[in-house]
């Protein structure tokens, strides 16, 4: 359903003319006040609160029939191209076998008659710029024929390699506005996949020079980093290993708003949050809503994204109602890091285009509502090998658990020497509103183990002997309850306030945001694994050289790093002021300015540890901070102007109409009763005029020193400075306004305030 009337509401009131507000030309009509935004409100809130859910035609198939229809999977790959390029391309795809031109064009033809045979009529790499997004270039497969006509072309070249300009996306100064050219490269170990008529190539994007321009590149590398490094530590126990993969399990967290409510909001559509609004008298504080029953529009919407998340090869499994109103969660099956990454990417955009066909508008900023729950990116992240085996779950003999305790202790060690990177790599101007809040992980980062795997690291750090650790599985709880079946308890409890914890056999990583591209955390994260496995490699084979055994070398090499990891391990309330104190005590990284944790990336050991690991150089990590600086910047300019905009032409005008109301209303009072009873009469009506009065003189002026705040730091040229000049001066001061505008709301007759309310935009019907 389409409301043309927000239109009128999304423009400033001063360029609606001033000869119309308030006067129309023809007596006793209404004003524009009267007429128009009280009515405009309640009609958007009538029509979302109406709409019914949208009917979703079910496949007539089994999932597992369609699953992965629109992907070029290695079951189409045998169905389109010859054996012998088959075997070839798996050889690319698994061991990392160059790909040549030849096969290149063999395997272009094949990829080209499959997409044709679904409708396809255009192809584009597809890449993840340092934007928080994908981007994509359409091309149509047609060619001149030579003869005037045209024929269908899709050639290894294309398949291979496309020149985006690298100049256009962020660079943080790689590339100058004259230096245009940068390139794509195809990636191999993520299938191509097909969006409505285009067939979409998932690739790398780099500059001419050959720095990274984006996210799946070094994403790469720190996976190539993190398998030579854990293959290497893997052997000590398991020599017939021979590859090492990440997995990644991301949890989506999302709010759904009715689609004419979003229109009505300039502050969601331009920002992607809420800059005002008083919490609603019920939010989430009946704690009702977290697994409730799915409203029916939402369940409507949920089938339909997962229908074409499942055709997409995205294995979507967990759907429920999140803590907040209106928030909801999508968790897949876990998968490869690589091709994980690129499904989160798929699935955020797949979602904005579902949510419009049900009359939705999905928000994906980690803190669209102040006062309930913002959202997140869980990322639950492991280690595992070609042989089967998990390296961060416990074995059934002491050799496999020796195993399990050098993995998680050696993941321990490289989370507390890069504990401030790791927060640098999740941290944003959007992010920053939700860590810390009592929902999220506090912006400190720690490690919970539980009880039973503290209890194991602390006896091995105290044992002076080589005898091996064993671990107990899950043990069976009965309950006196006849139907019930025993219940199989996990070995470690979960810790909510832990923004790396360990859940049994993986660590999740809670802190990243839901808007967010989940590789800038595993970038790091894969890369801090790597380092520090291949230091520990180097440390036990030291002692190995030197003559001693290698369980014993093995063991001596762990109680240090046991020792010296403490600090990160944390069992705690990481919300608690005590913890602040604590973790500053311990050394952990602390600081809470966005700008200022982005300098973990430019600190001398972060710098090496990507370098050493041929993650990132020097070079691109400079430049990578630039775009984040400039990006927070921009991202809190736009805030500041949007709610100055609402403010003074939205608010105030509204306010000082009511203001101008309770004033006339206290005249006539005074006219028509005695000056005794008219006092009386009066006296809330003048009190409210006062508070109207103090309210929008404060906003008044702090939107003026705000905009004076803006241009000062506009002025400043270093990127790094400015985005501390903003986070200082002007993010301050969106609260303190955002307080005024928030009391006001509680003031002002409901009929005339403009912006649907929280109680509006938070319940869906």
């Amino acid at each position: 359903m389409k409301f043309p009337q927000i239109r009128l509401l999304l423009h400033p009131i001063s360029t609606l003319s001033e000869k119309n507000i308030g006067k129309t030309g023809k007596k006793n009509e209404p004003t524009y006040y009267d007429n128009i935004m009280p009515k405009l409100r309640f009609r958007v809130i009538e029509a979302a609160f109406g709409k019914k859910a949208v009917e979703v035609k079910q496949p007539s198939q089994r999932p597992t029939e369609y699953f992965a229809k629109y992907v070029f999977n290695r079951a189409k790959m045998q169905q389109y191209l010859a054996p012998d390029i088959y075997n070839k391309l798996i050889d690319v795809i698994d061991n990392g076998a160059p790909l040549d031109r030849d096969m290149a064009d063999e395997v272009a033809s094949g990829i080209k008659s499959w997409a044709i045979s679904l409708g396809v009529t255009h192809y584009s790499h597809w890449f993840q710029p340092l934007t928080e997004g994908t981007a994509e270039k359409h091309d149509a497969f047609v060619e001149h024929d030579g003869n005037g006509g045209m024929i269908e072309e899709f050639s290894g070249k294309l398949l291979v390699q496309q020149e985006p300009d690298a100049s256009s996306f962020p660079n943080g100064g790689i590339r100058n506005t004259f230096e245009a050219r940068g390139y794509s490269a195809w990636d191999p170990s993520s299938p191509v996949f097909i969006v409505d008529d285009t067939l979409c190539i998932p690739t790398v994007f780099i500059a001419y020079t050959g720095e990274a321009l984006d996210y799946k590149t070094p994403l790469l590398k720190s996976l190539r980093a993190v398998n030579q490094a854990a293959l290497d530590v893997c052997h000590y126990f398991n020599p017939e290993v021979k590859k090492v993969f990440t997995y990644l399990g991301w949890e989506q967290e999302y709010f759904l708003v009715d689609e004419g409510l979003y229109a009505a909001r300039p502050d969601l559509l331009l920002t992607g949050r809420t800059l005002m609004g008083h919490e609603s008298s019920k939010n989430q504080q009946l704690e009702d809503h977290y697994f409730g029953a799915i409203p029916p529009r939402v369940v409507a919407f949920m089938k339909d994204l997962e229908i074409k998340s499942l055709e997409l090869g995205i294995p979507v499994k967990t759907r429920h109602n999140e803590v907040a109103p209106n928030q909801f969660e999508l968790a897949p099956i876990y998968e490869e890091c690589n091709l994980a990454v690129d499904h989160n990417m798929q699935l955020m955009s797949l979602m904005r285009n579902v949510a419009r066909n049900h009359g939705f508008r999905v928000l994906l900023h980690e803190k669209p509502f102040k006062g309930v729950n913002g959202s997140g990116k869980h990322n639950n992240w492991s280690l595992g090998t070609d042989t089967g085996l998990q390296l961060h779950a416990p074995g059934k003999t002491p050799e496999d658990n020796l195993r399990f305790v050098t993995f998680v202790v050696n993941t321990l060690m490289a989370v507390y020497r890069h504990n401030g990177l790791l927060k640098a790599s999740i941290m944003s101007a959007n992010n920053a509103h939700r860590l810390g809040a009592n929902e999220a992980p506090p912006a400190i980062i720690s490690s919970f183990l539980g009880k039973q795997l503290s209890e194991v690291l602390d006896r091995l750090e105290m044992s002076s002997n080589d005898e091996l650790v064993n671990i107990e599985g899950k043990r069976g709880m009965k309950l006196d309850i006849p139907q019930i079946p025993e219940l199989l308890i996990d070995n470690t409890d979960r810790n909510r306030t832990s923004p790396f914890a360990f859940t049994g056999n993986r660590f999740e990583f809670r802190a990243p945001g839901s808007e967010g591209n989940c590789a800038s955390a595993m970038i790091a994260l894969n890369s801090a694994v790597a380092e520090q496995l291949a230091d520990f490699k180097t440390e036990v084979d030291a002692l190995i050289n030197s003559g001693e055994e290698k369980i014993p070398a093995i063991l001596s090499v762990l109680r240090r790093l046991i020792k010296e990891s403490k600090p990160i391990r944390f069992d705690g309330n990481g919300y608690s002021d005590e913890w602040k104190t604590e973790a500053a005590r311990r050394g952990l990284d602390c600081e809470t300015s966005c700008p200022l944790i982005f300098d973990n990336y430019l600190k001398p050991e972060t710098v090496a540890m990507f370098e050493q690991t041929g993650v990132m150089t020097r070079k691109e990590l400079e430049a990578r901070n630039e775009v984040k600086w400039e990006t927070y910047t921009k991202k809190i300019q736009i805030e500041a102007r949007v709610l100055g905009d609402l403010a003074m032409n939205h608010i105030i005008p509204v306010a000082t109409k009511y203001q101008s109301e309770l004033i006339d209303n206290a005249y006539r009072t005074t006219k028509l009763f005695p000056a005794e009873k008219a006092s009386w009469l009066t006296a809330k009506n003048i009190g409210l005029i006062e508070q109207i009065a103090e309210h929008n003189n404060f906003i008044e002026e702090n939107v003026a020193c705000m905009i004076q705040a803006r241009k000062v730091a506009n002025r400043i040229e270093n990127e790094r400075e400015k985005a501390i000049a903003y986070h200082d001066t002007v993010t301050p001061m969106l609260e303190s306004i955002r307080y005024h505008i928030d009391e006001l709301e509680l003031i002002v007759d409901n009929q005339m305030w403009p912006l649907p309310k929280y109680r509006e935009l938070l319940f869906i019907r």
